[in-house]
């Protein structure tokens, strides 16, 4: 089966041109169920063995959203097969995905986003660095793999939009606050490592390379934990809180959609959902008859 999953990532890869984080969490989930499968040939795999994989993930008690997962790569995994002719039917295609709990997603209020927006010090290399990520997170909403990926190069100074790179490998032009820009150009000024002058990215790490995920998510915890802020909150927060505030103050959700890169609007509806639990809530507490 290994073969067949090497064909697979490869096609997903150049032709789909998923992210990376997508084919390593595809490239997992299957390596689990041929695992599972101890070397039967895929030609001869059935449906009755999607059924007792998804009864050997339920026992395991994976959560649903684990379990949708690896469905969905199984999924597309045999409907490549089956379309490539390398198996004659497709053993998952009536295989269901477990219906999933929608949760609403955690946003800041806006007292909160400043707060944690200005925890760092902005008074040497490295507050600024962090400040600047905190301020560019939230002033655009884009994804922390897109803020990595940003360039010197990719940052208008003048007509205020920032460059990013999304899922899919697809380009995007998104609009940058003033005071993000301000906070960018001073940490861009002042950054000491011997290789910032030469590097292309924006954000460094101490080595003089360019920051990882995890890192931002530590420079991320790292405020919180300074402010004595809630638990649950990520940068992807700032993420949510963007599109929360940007609702909430009349933007339309297509508009939205756009900002925030997704394909599909359902994607950015969960945020109508947000808003709307915040004006019931106000309802019930202000409303004499609620």
């Amino acid at each position: 089966m290994d073969r067949y999953i090497d064909k697979f990532m490869t096609y997903l890869d150049i032709e789909k041109n998923y992210s990376k984080h997508t084919l390593i969490n595809y490239s997992s989930d299957l390596k689990v169920f041929s695992a599972f499968m101890q070397g039967k040939d895929v030609q001869k795999m059935e449906h009755l063995d999607m059924r007792r994989f998804l009864a050997e993930l339920r026992q395991g008690n994976f959560a649903k959203a684990s379990i949708a997962r690896k469905l969905a790569a199984l999924r597309s995994f045999f409907k490549f097969l089956y379309k490539e002719g390398y198996i004659k039917s497709n053993p998952a295609s009536a295989i269901t995905t477990p219906k999933l709990e929608k949760k609403l997603p955690t946003f800041l209020s806006v007292e909160e986003a400043a707060k944690l927006l200005e925890a760092p010090r902005d008074s040497d290399a490295n507050g600024l660095r962090d400040r600047a990520i905190l301020e560019t997170l939230y002033s655009t909403g884009i994804r922390v793999s897109e803020l990595v990926g940003i360039d010197a190069d990719d940052v208008d100074f003048i007509s205020g939009v920032v460059k990013v790179t999304g899922k899919g490998n697809k380009e995007r032009l998104v609009p940058i606050g003033d005071k993000a820009l301000r906070i960018m150009r001073s940490y861009l000024e002042k950054r000491s490592h011997p290789l910032a002058k030469e590097a292309k990215a924006v954000f460094l790490n101490k080595s003089g390379g360019r920051i990882t995920d995890r890192s931002i998510r530590r420079v991320v915890d790292k405020y919180i934990r300074l402010m004595a802020m809630r638990q649950g909150i990520s940068p992807h927060t700032l993420r949510h809180s963007f599109a929360t505030h940007l609702l909430d103050r009349g933007a339309d959700l297509r508009s939205v959609q756009e900002l925030l890169g997704h394909m599909n609007l359902s994607t950015t509806q969960i945020y109508t959902h947000v808003t709307t639990e915040r004006l019931k809530n106000v309802y019930q507490k202000a409303h004499p008859r609620a």
